[in-house]
């Protein structure tokens, strides 16, 4: 199975020329390698610009209604008619603006609902993973997110990002067999809210070139969702290269 690399570039390059030269050499590089499946998560308004390169992509969130009076928002149908593959759902920078587990579950049925690939987000902060909370948290977050209606939905396809939100941004990145455990964890809860779901686990959290082989040759890791590193030619290169040697 190929490994996913999605470059989350986050409110990044401020230029269509710039996400224009990133992308061009991240696509060229993964078109060489047979075990990577590349994606690319830009700015909203430089999304076309990607998808005319024949690229995948993923929009970095969606609202949860297809259309209507909401000044701001993004409609997954649009995302979805424009050719947009994934949506990064509940990433733990939109939690911490303020959007709940009730929010970020309607959003994940509406990425479903028009036939987007959702790219689930969950963590703990560095205060619950030191009072031992950890469990807890991510049992709640995708129980919230999934709830009951996600067992009525026949042939969807789910990937969820761990993200320890102590290690994002921070260059504290998870140790790669406390990751793995945490993810075998979200295996096995995400099993028991949906019991034939098609999903991959992927890492995100301070990913780099240095840290990324610990993470990929775990069991229950099948990606990265990269952020600060994305935007770095050269690392990035290194990061797709070393995905697809593992």
């Amino acid at each position: 199975m190929k490994k996913l690399v999605i470059a989350n570039f986050k409110m990044n390059p401020a230029t269509a020329g710039e996400t224009s030269d990133l992308v061009r050499s991240y696509g060229e590089k993964a078109k060489a390698l047979e075990k990577v499946e590349f994606v690319a998560a830009p700015p909203f308004i430089f999304l076309l610009e990607i998808l005319n390169k024949g690229l995948e992509v993923a929009a970095q969130d969606c609202f949860y209604e297809d259309s209507g009076a909401y000044t701001g928002e993004i409609s997954p149908l649009a995302l979805q008619k424009l050719g947009v593959q994934y949506v990064i759902i509940g990433h733990s920078e939109r939690r911490r603006m303020g959007e709940t587990d009730e929010i970020i579950g309607k959003k994940l049925q509406a990425a479903i609902r028009n036939g987007l690939i959702p790219v689930l987000c969950v963590g703990e902060t560095q205060a619950e993973k030191e009072a031992g909370q950890r469990e807890a948290v991510l049992k709640q977050q995708l129980s919230q997110a999934l709830g009951n209606w996600a067992s009525a939905i026949r042939d969807f396809q789910l990937v969820v990002a761990y993200e320890p939100i102590w290690a994002i941004g921070t260059g504290l990145a998870c140790e790669p067999d406390e990751a793995n455990r945490a993810m075998e964890f979200i295996l096995n809860e995400t099993k028991k809210i949906i019991k034939d779901v098609k999903m991959i686990i992927i890492y995100g959290g301070s990913v780099d070139a240095n840290n990324l082989k610990g993470f990929l040759v775990k069991p229950n890791i099948s990606g990265a969702l990269v952020g600060g590193a994305s935007l770095k030619k050269e690392e990035f290169a290194k990061i797709l290269e070393i995905a697809n040697s593992v």
